[in-house]
């Protein structure tokens, strides 16, 4: 998210529009904790993991008196529209925001379970991606020398996005995700066909999958196969920090660039995002609503290589 705030802030002084940082979301918006920023105020801070302003969930936001109060805080800077880096939440805020008391608002899609439509990729994505996959290396290593089988959980309570695609990166065995059932059988029934009881395997598994959490398919898989050394890893939140990589820190410059344009240009209520390399705009609603499936091309090479 620090590039996006770079990008938004080197936009707008390029544009010659004032600019400012509110600090934890739509809770500073009520609390009044808004700053004035200018281009020395991003200065060395792509490279960081997280976001320089802070962020926070708000349940006085919720209410139709904390809005009315982010209101008024927005008229006594002069604040004349939003840019707003997150989630599904986000949206809806910004879209309720703007219904009631009419102030524009672009958002830039910034989450780590890539579950937005309007967009190829949000923001975190790529670098979550690429934790994930170097966590699964490391536990590969002593999956092999022990001969375990390891069932590694990444986040996507509702989304599968990361656990296939650092599950083909990790060259996982089996992939669990919640768009899709019947994978414990079919994993059931690959192990026994390779016969690979003395061997390590790796499995992942997305926090949200309806097949349960790792320990409880850990479990399952242990009690048919009892003579397997089953052990489960969970990543959490180590997926949500670090280094951005190089793909993130470019989407996020984009998305935030744009975003600045678009409400210059009369844009309002929309989410940018990019679909195959070009910028695209989808209204708030159609891109928390329209819910994004997993890549089947993905889904199905899946089934191919892991088999």
């Amino acid at each position: 998210m620090n590039a996006c705030i770079r990008a938004v802030i080197r936009a707008c002084a390029h544009y010659n529009v004032t600019i400012y940082g509110i600090h934890r979301g739509f809770q500073g918006l009520i609390e009044n904790d808004i700053r004035l920023m200018d281009s020395s105020s991003v200065a060395n801070i792509i490279q960081l993991g997280g976001t320089i302003l802070k962020t926070a969930r708000s349940k006085d936001f919720m209410t139709f008196e904390g809005r009315q109060l982010a209101h008024k805080n927005l008229i006594q800077w002069g604040i004349e529209g939003l840019i707003c880096i997150g989630g599904d939440g986000t949206y809806t805020g910004a879209m309720v925001f703007e219904q009631e008391f009419g102030l524009p608002s672009i958002g830039c899609p910034g989450t780590i379970d890539n579950d937005l439509s309007g967009t190829d990729s949000t923001i975190g994505y790529d670098t979550a991606i690429n934790t994930a996959m170097d966590a699964i290396d490391k536990i590969r290593d002593t999956a092999d020398a022990h001969n375990r089988v390891f069932f590694i959980e990444v986040m996507g309570r509702h989304s599968g996005h990361i656990a296939l695609h650092a599950g083909i990166a990790g060259g996982a065995e089996g992939i669990f995700i919640p768009e899709r059932k019947d994978e414990f059988e079919d994993i059931v029934k690959m192990y026994k066909k390779k016969m690979r009881k003395k061997e390590f395997s790796i499995f992942i598994v997305a926090e949200g999958d309806e097949e349960g959490y790792a320990y409880s398919i850990a479990k399952r898989f242990q009690n048919i196969y009892p003579e397997t050394d089953c052990k489960v890893a969970v990543l959490g939140h180590i997926q949500r920090g670090g280094k951005p990589s190089a793909n993130d820190r470019i989407l996020a410059s984009r998305l935030g660039a744009h975003a600045v344009k678009a409400l210059i240009d009369g844009k309002r209520n929309m989410a940018v995002g990019v679909i195959n390399n070009h910028i695209n705009f989808a209204e708030f609603k159609d891109a928390i609503g329209n819910k994004k499936d997993i890549e089947e091309n993905l889904w199905n090479l899946n089934t191919i290589i892991t088999r």
